[in-house]
């Protein structure tokens, strides 16, 4: 076994991977760039070793800078996680012939299995189902139009060397075959250095099912069941769950033993994944191999009780699979939520900044421990006070839950996200809490197409019903009433003028167009020791009780005998003494008033946001790298206006008007902040 390993990743990977070699006794070695120097990876490993400037390509995508730290650090291995160098087979084949070994599948299955379009091709040869599709390289936009009309509209336009996300388009015409094949190729060159792309039909209402696949140097594949990933968002998967609640078990099976030839063909060694898309009538056919770990390890780690990461070292080490196919369990259900630095609100733009608070609901699983399942996992790279980078991905965390069933499964998710706080930048938690709750992802009846179809025009609040909506209002109250006890309990007060806490109030609810809505509140038998207290509102009685003490910005208690957790919190801005009460993806903002100051603050004048029609702004932190106007230009509705580039995806800003260029405020190059005004029109 290895002595030591070198992880050439950053991130939640990197540190899963350090967990788990620190349960096998292996020393780890991290690499970093400029902004992970403080990173949590980095904290983690034994060693450190700096290997670059910030952005990917002069750091962790240097495979000479990556090898070099392994000799010096005299790492035996490498494990190079996923995205970057993971499924690069130059890179595989350059550290097997430094005599260093790659945790990973030889190079000849990396470069058989991660080139798209060879992988095609080998799963013809293997008697695996594939989709019809054009699988050379494309050289020009035109020819990728008159392939996507041979083949008939839809059509799926990928990147050779693509992943994440990255490097795909779907198009219904030759305008947007045109336009995608173009954005595969500068997003491909971009995050993989490879801008070969390709295209294949589309299968409209599909499932996208993975089957895990492990191999040894001895011959022996097995496959470790499914995951269901068809929750995607733009591609990028949102929720994962194994085992799928689709599939029959003669098609998990089939897909299974299909999976397992296609690994056998190209002889491969560790964890891999084939990826299926699955039609309603549970047709399958080949997508792609992914020749590495996936972010979405976990929940086969939780039905089967594995430690995939280890087994991948041991294979790596020439050790034989501990286990046959006939070992291979499926306890339970479990479901993996990425947790995003991105705002739903704002149309799932990139968030970056400072974790000005990282709390991640408490912990009962953990990565690397294959003995305590049935609980809550947090996979993460950051840490309290830690920054989120514009210049990777937008993962913060990765939320992990196991239950005996489906049902069970949804309903830990749910509390669990409930008690996961961040605060600096916004997360897609209340996306996810939403398609939670949606009754067709509770039922299992959805498909690739789920989030296109029902949050197609966008994400907001009413998107986000509560089931219970003045259970929100009255847990506003409950944490006024604790602070106002603090309040009249502070020395020194004039005697005979003590303040004195009453129990009517007014709830005043707030909302981004100024608009108050006003309820009634009464607050009785508050018990401050036992943090006790009834409260009535809009008709209902609320008997909450909790031990949460101020300035935590979550609350755990019962209310009405049934246990909940819940986020609290001061809105920042225009209403600092306002309470924020989160709770299901729902956030309520809400003054909570005596009913004196709720008919003086009726009287206060609503100051409206200035008018910024005139102004392109950023819509995100990020770097201007075009801007396509000049000043005096005219400029039609829709036509493009500048580019932004933030965690690997690049963003077009299109004039939402006619008009004429007045000035240009930012110049190219430049890292602009949240809303900097870049174009003003006249």
């Amino acid at each position: 076994m290895f002595k030591k390993i070198l992880i050439a990743n950053r991130g939640e990977i990197a540190c899963r991977v350090i967990v788990t070699a620190r349960k096998m006794g292996i020393k780890t070695v991290a690499v970093y760039s400029d902004a992970d120097k403080d990173a949590r990876h980095v904290e983690l490993a034994d060693e450190a070793v700096h290997i670059g400037a910030a952005p990917s390509r002069e750091s962790y995508l240097l495979a000479d800078k990556i090898i070099a730290a392994c000799k010096q650090t005299g790492a035996e291995a490498v494990h190079p996680g996923y995205g970057f160098l993971s499924e690069n087979e130059g890179f595989a084949k350059r550290v097997e012939e430094e005599g260093i070994a790659f945790i990973g599948p030889k190079h000849y299955s990396i470069a058989a299995m991660g080139d798209k379009i060879a992988s095609k091709k080998l799963a013809k040869e293997a008697n695996v189902n594939t989709i019809p599709g054009w699988n050379d390289a494309i050289e020009t936009a035109e020819q990728a139009v008159s392939i996507a009309r041979d083949i008939g509209y839809p059509v799926m336009i990928k990147a050779s060397a693509g992943g994440g996300g990255k490097g795909l388009r779907v198009a219904f015409n030759d305008k947007e075959a045109f336009e995608g094949f173009t954005s595969c190729r500068n997003e491909a060159r971009n995050s993989f250095g490879d801008d070969r792309v390709f295209i294949e039909k589309f299968v409209e209402e599909p499932r996208h099912i993975e089957i895990q696949v492990l191999g040894d140097s001895q011959g022996n594949v097995i496959y470790l069941n499914e995951r269901e990933c068809s929750i995607q968002r733009r591609h990028q998967k949102v929720i994962e769950e194994a085992p799928s609640p689709f599939i029959s078990d003669a098609t998990r099976k089939a897909m299974g033993e299909q999976a397992v030839a296609l690994a056998k063909a190209v002889k491969y060694q560790s964890a891999g994944t084939v990826e299926f898309v699955v039609g309603k009538d549970q047709s399958f056919y080949f997508l792609e191999m992914n020749t590495r770990l996936q972010v979405e390890h976990p929940v086969t780690e939780c039905i089967t009780g594995l430690d995939l990461v280890e087994l991948m070292i041991r294979v790596a080490a020439g050790e034989t699979l501990p286990l046959t196919q006939a070992d291979v369990k499926r306890n339970g259900w479990a479901m993996e939520c990425r947790i995003n630095a991105e705002d739903p609100f704002r149309n799932f733009l990139p968030s970056t900044g400072r974790l000005v608070r990282f709390q991640p609901p408490r912990e009962t699983m953990w990565a690397s421990d294959t003995e305590h399942l049935y609980g809550v996992r947090v996979d993460t790279g950051v840490q309290d006070g830690g920054e989120i980078p514009m210049y990777y991905d937008s993962m913060i965390a990765k939320l992990i839950v196991h239950g005996k069933d489906r049902h069970e499964a949804i309903a830990k998710m749910r509390e669990a996200l409930n008690g996961f706080v961040i605060r600096g930048i916004s997360s897609n938690i209340p996306f996810q809490a939403a398609l939670l709750a949606h009754p067709k992802f509770v039922a299992g009846d959805f498909n690739t197409g789920f989030i296109a179809e029902h949050y197609g025009k966008g994400f907001n609040a009413a998107d986000v019903p509560h089931d219970d909506p003045d259970f929100l209002v009255a847990l506003a109250a409950y944490v006024n009433r604790r602070a106002l006890q603090r309040a009249s309990g502070i020395s020194g007060q004039l005697p005979g003028h003590e303040f004195e806490v009453g129990e009517d109030y007014v709830a005043v609810l707030l909302d981004e167009g100024g608009e108050h809505r006003r309820q009634s509140v009464i607050v009785r038998d508050f018990n401050a020791h036992e943090g006790s207290s009834v409260v009535e509102t809009g008709g209902k009685r609320y008997e909450i009780c909790s031990s949460w003490h101020l300035g935590a910005a979550r609350i755990r208690g019962q209310v009405n005998g049934q246990p909940f957790t819940a986020q609290v919190d001061r809105v920042a801005g225009k209403n600092p003494l306002a309470r924020r009460v989160v709770h299901n993806g729902t956030r309520l903002d809400a003054l909570i008033l005596s009913p004196r100051a709720a008919e003086l603050h009726a009287l206060m004048p609503y100051k409206a946001p200035p008018d910024m029609s005139r102004y392109v702004l950023s819509p995100m932190p990020g770097l201007l790298v075009d801007v396509a106007v000049q000043p005096g230009q005219k400029v039609q509705a829709g036509e493009r206006v500048a580019v932004i580039e933030a965690m690997k995806m690049e963003n077009v800003l299109f004039a939402a008007a006619d008009g004429v260029v007045g000035k240009v405020l930012a110049s190219k190059g430049e890292s602009l902040a949240v809303d900097q005004p870049i174009v003003e029109f006249e």
